[in-house]
């Protein structure tokens, strides 16, 4: 049986890596990969001179330099080394979640690979209910992921959102709206189980 590849993406504070480990337990699937720990591996091996879109936040661009731009810099490094990821869990045969904010659509070369793909975008429409999303962060990260500092930028990753958003729909990735975990989960889970019953009708 192919091994399934699940892409989870969206804008920070969408609720992904939860989304991605209660999709993963499910399934059986205990690969889970976050591009934010790829990112940081990056940092080991490339100073601030040598890469340093990957020394800041996403959604945090230097002062002078546009946020999309900046964003799709650091987006195109990151997915170097998440092709390679991917690369590896289908020559294992070894079935993985992969989430991110830098799993754009259209921006990874997903054909021709011996696996079930899967990807999608989560989202939250409600910016209030967005904002809540960071104040969770903040106290289950016990102070290592303040809520400050996601508030102070908060229309730079709702505006990465948009645009996130803009690219599923010009590349046919389908958007799961966050509004209630629970019927997330079970909205991603059934992307991937119409994506296996796909590969198993007759051609």
């Amino acid at each position: 049986m192919k091994p399934v590849i699940l892409l989870i993406g969206g804008a920070t504070g969408t609720g992904k890596s939860t989304v991605a480990s209660d999709v993963g337990h499910r399934l059986g699937i205990n690969r889970v990969f976050t591009t934010d720990v790829i990112r940081q591996t990056l940092r080991a091996f490339f100073d601030p001179e040598e890469m340093p879109s990957i020394h800041r936040s996403s959604f945090d661009p230097p002062p002078g330099e546009k946020l999309i731009e900046y964003f799709l810099e650091q987006t195109r490094q990151v997915l170097v080394a998440v092709e390679g990821t991917i690369a590896r869990a289908v020559e294992e045969s070894r079935s993985s979640v992969l989430e991110g904010v830098h799993l754009v659509p259209g921006m990874l070369d997903l054909s021709g690979l011996d696996a079930v793909v899967v990807q999608c975008v989560l989202a939250i429409e409600n910016e209030e209910a967005h904002e809540s999303h960071f104040w969770i962060r903040d106290a289950t990260s016990l102070g290592l992921r303040p809520v400050a500092r996601y508030l102070e930028r908060f229309q730079e990753i709702r505006r990465l959102q948009d645009f996130v958003l803009e690219r599923a729909g010009e590349t046919g990735v389908p958007v799961v709206h966050n509004a209630n975990v629970e019927q997330t989960v079970e909205a991603v889970i059934d992307l991937v189980l119409g994506a296996e019953a796909e590969q198993l009708e007759p051609v």
